[in-house]
């Protein structure tokens, strides 16, 4: 167990106080902090393992040569500046490549995870009018299916193995020169976009700009993270959701931190602390989830001499899982809040007091309050909903707009807020308490699931008249999704049913999206216009 270092905060309300946002007007993650590590060609970006025995380590001035080798190739292929670029691979080392050789040459890019069907990827890839997409073999097979039904997408790369009709990898890169020009970007120029569910309709895209974005991601890594150039840093995330943006790209790297990188497909309790104890890990960001599997685990066999600080971000954790983990590692779980939309916007601060379930104080940078139906903040220890000043000036780390989609991004406004679709309440010392989500988005092991998505996949299927879903609680996970089904006529529900209907959910969306539990019901809770109250069965499932 080591000593604790001297946090970089030590003072919050000093902190918190004189805080100013950088407002370059020209900036690329690229070019102004990669680079600048690359200066000195010993300095470690990554050290990558896997399942197998295979250890990789790659120096910061590797990794910018190898993300110009990338953007050569990308160029050749037709990519240009604004574009669109798909990138869809597991934690091999060319994610953090390729969005590095993305960000450099001012392409989009737009990450997934490797559960994404194919009618997922048709449906990005159109939506976006990507140009191009990196990824690998199985997932490639999968865009092969709609790769005639995506017009727009002109360059396929696949990595680890040669496929026909699609540029590999590894020889393009290698055959590249590793020369290239980062592009001058604007501030406010697109950067990256991600999807993300709603309560009804299909994903919306999320744009980030070059500036805020990344800018915003220091307060994420030298605050929260509280991340040094000499740490070693674990994110146990997958690629395709913002957290990895937030702890496995721009979070530890703006701070000069090397990356911790476990490849594997699948999560396993036991490995991960195996690892944690081997390698010289400092600093640990996982999902409540992962900590409730950790804790399942005899920690006693296991000493962790390197680690010094963890944080936990998705949804609450409860004290008791907080308290475990404690006592095996001198580590308190420091909790962290904030949206695919945003960057780190409340937590519990390694200078500030722990109180074991909330989610800490405001980020600095951030005027946080929590506001009623009408825009005003509320006083402490009423529950209303989270929201962020944007007015008169927008803080740099939020998210410029729903892309394509005025109206949506319009709908997330109130008065001079932006709302993050989450309730709290503020205590009297200023520390904010998750109550849950103001619409039926269910937050399960760090993904976040609209209904809509697994209610029209459950429609498709003959047996299914109608359905509803909602978030269920669930002991590992927190919550997870259970879906109430209505049968039609000459369909009988039991377990071989619901076993069909689980199968089919996930091959139609995404794996990680089918119902954990299903429950055949007669009728719905439904308003006067007809519309199902998700709240009603929510509240049911949920004891309230």
């Amino acid at each position: 167990m080591q000593e604790m270092t001297t946090p970089n905060m030590t003072d919050y309300d000093q902190t918190y106080k004189d805080f100013r946002w950088e407002r370059p007007e020209f900036f690329n993650f690229a070019g102004d902090v990669l680079d600048k590590w690359a200066q000195d060609p010993d300095k470690l970006a990554m050290w990558w393992v896997d399942d197998d025995g295979n250890e990789e380590k790659r120096t910061f001035a590797q990794l910018c040569a190898a993300s110009r080798k990338l953007a050569n190739v990308l160029s050749a292929g037709g990519v240009r500046q604004n574009d669109v670029v798909m990138v869809v691979l597991p934690r091999n080392m060319e994610w953090w490549e390729a969005v590095t050789a993305c960000v450099r040459m001012g392409a989009l890019v737009a990450p997934g995870t490797t559960q994404l069907t194919s009618k997922d990827l048709e449906y990005r890839a159109n939506t976006a009018k990507a140009s191009a997409i990196i990824t690998n073999h199985e997932i490639a097979a999968k865009f092969d299916e709609v790769a005639v039904r995506c017009p727009t997408v002109q360059a396929r790369i696949v990595i680890s193995e040669p496929r026909e009709g699609w540029i590999y990898y590894t020889d393009a890169v290698d055959k590249a020169s590793d020369a290239f020009e980062t592009a001058r970007t604007r501030a406010e120029d697109n950067c990256l976009v991600y999807f993300t569910s709603g309560t009804v309709g299909m994903p919306k895209m999320a744009l980030h700009t070059h500036a805020s974005y990344p800018i915003g991601h220091q307060v994420t890594g030298r605050f929260w993270l509280d991340l040094k150039p000499e740490d070693l840093h674990w994110n146990i995330s997958d690629t395709g959701w913002a957290k990895a943006a937030w702890s496995s790209y721009f979070g530890p790297w703006n701070q000069g931190a090397a990356q911790f990188i476990h490849h594997t497909n699948r999560f396993d309790p036991k490995k991960a602390l195996q690892l944690l104890a081997k390698y010289p890990v400092t600093v640990m960001c996982g999902a409540p989830t992962i900590y409730r599997m950790l804790v399942l685990q005899d920690l006693s066999q296991f000493k962790f001499p390197a680690l010094r600080h963890c944080v936990g971000a998705g949804e609450p954790l409860n004290p008791e899982i907080i308290e475990v983990w404690k006592r095996a590692t001198g580590c308190t779980i420091r909790d962290g809040y904030g949206q695919t939309e945003t960057v780190l916007l409340c937590g519990s601060f390694p200078c500030i007091e722990a109180r074991f379930g909330s989610m800490g104080k405001p980020a600095p940078g951030f005027d946080l309050r929590v506001i009623d139906e009408d825009g005003n903040p509320l006083p402490p220890n009423t529950e209303g909903d989270i929201a962020v000043r944007v007015k008169p000036e927008r803080p740099v780390g939020l998210f410029k707009e729903y892309w394509k989609e005025p109206d949506r991004t319009a709908s997330v406004h109130r008065g001079d807020f932006y709302l993050t679709g989450d309730r709290a309440y503020v205590d009297a010392d200023g520390y904010f308490w998750f109550v849950g989500r103001s619409d039926d988005v269910i937050l399960t092991s760090g993904y976040r699931i609209g209904p809509f998505e697994v209610e029209s996949a459950l429609i498709e299927h003959p047996a299914v008249a109608e359905s509803a879903v909602v978030s269920s609680p669930d002991e590992t996970r927190g919550e997870v999704v259970k879906a109430f089904v209505i049968l039609a006529p000459g369909y009988a529900g039991g377990p071989d049913l619901a076993k069909e209907l689980q199968d089919h959910v996930k091959k139609v969306t995404a794996p990680y999206k089918y119902p954990r539990k299903i429950e055949f019901v007669e009728a719905l809770p439904k308003t006067i216009s007809g519309k199902i109250r998700r709240v009603e069965l929510r509240n049911r499932e949920w004891g309230r």
